[in-house]
This record gives C-alpha cells, structure tokens and sequence, in this order.
C-alpha cells in the first residue's frame, strides 16, 4: 500500500505579510481548523511548538487544580488565545478567565485573572523576559511562571512598573489574590 496525495496543503504564515509585519488579531481569529498554534509578535505570526509530555502533564494538573479550588466566576482553560493587542496575542499554558466567558478559542486580556507559563527550555526566553512585559502591558493582573525539575511557582502581581514577585515556593504557593490560594506543588508535579 503506497500513501495517496490528499491534494491538501497545510496552512503556512504567508511570507509576504511575514515580512511587511501585518498581521492582525483578527487574522489569527481566521485560521483554518488545521493552523499550527501560533502567537502574533508585533504583526508576525510565531509558531508555537508542542509542549513536551512533563511540560503538558504541569499544565494539566494545575487546569485541574483551578477546576476543583476555584470559586464561583472562574473558569480555567489550556491552549486558548489571548489578544494583547491589536498585532499581538499569546497563547499561555493555563489561563484562568474571569466569567462569563464566551465558548471561544480567543480572548480579551481583561478577562484573564492568571497567565501561567510553564518554562520549556526552547522557550525559556520568551516565558522569562518576553511574555511577562506583554502581559504587564495589556494588564494582566496576575502572572505564574512555572519552572520545572524540579517544580517552582513564581507568582507575580501587576503594579505601578510591572510585575513585582508576590510568592514563590517548590512546596506550597499561597496567595490572597485573586483569591484565596494555598496550591500544594506537589499538587501540580507529575
């Protein structure tokens, strides 16, 4: 048995508009079904690689752990858009919305209560420096960052100029917002 042709050509940024930088939000909101996942960075679309088994079982966990210790007007998503701007959007690892949230892929940074990233190492400059200052701006009120092996939260919350680290812990992060939070590490750790 020999493979067929489909005659099918999976979707690719044009390389036009990838140089000219013009993309928009409202381009990414488009894409067909079989897009890779991408992020928009100042107009060009960034192909987001696929998280590693560890990487995805960290980010699962914690998406459990917001479904069963949230309260009520939260809802917790994995692998959903965020518009940052207008020529700008990420797509964190866990996102925890504020209700009512709409049965979308994509949505407005207003919305989101927590960003999460978790660190790979082919991300590790974006999650660190990058994508923190763009959820600052589009005023993301809290911010994880989750590095792994071994498992360390880092919880930050929006001030005057920026993030400023409000707790980090290997054994148990606890916060006051925005809400009360004594997440186990060991809760999250696969």
């Amino acid at each position: 048995m020999t493979a067929e042709p489909t005659g099918h050509v999976m979707w690719t940024p044009d390389p036009i508009r990838q140089r000219a930088a013009n993309y928009t939000v409202e381009d990414v909101l488009d894409l067909p079904d079989d897009a890779p996942r991408v992020e928009l960075n100042d107009g060009v679309m960034v192909v987001v690689p696929s998280p590693s088994l560890a990487h995805q079982d960290i980010g699962n966990l914690l998406w459990l752990w917001f479904r069963r210790h949230a309260p009520a007007g939260y809802r917790a998503g994995t692998a959903l858009g965020v518009a940052t701007g207008f020529k700008n959007s990420l797509e964190p690892d866990v996102v925890l919305l504020r209700e009512p949230v709409a049965n979308s892929h994509f949505f407005d940074a207003a919305q989101v209560a927590i960003a999460v990233e978790v660190v790979s190492p082919s991300t590790r400059k974006r999650d660190r420096m990058q994508k923190p200052v763009e959820y600052a701006a589009a005023g993301v009120t809290h911010f994880w960052r989750i590095e792994h092996d071994p498992v360390h939260v880092f919880a930050y919350d929006l001030g005057k100029k920026g993030y400023e680290l409000v707790a980090d812990s290997a054994e148990e992060l606890v916060l006051t917002a925005p809400f009360e939070i004594r997440l186990p590490i060991a809760d999250i750790t696969p």
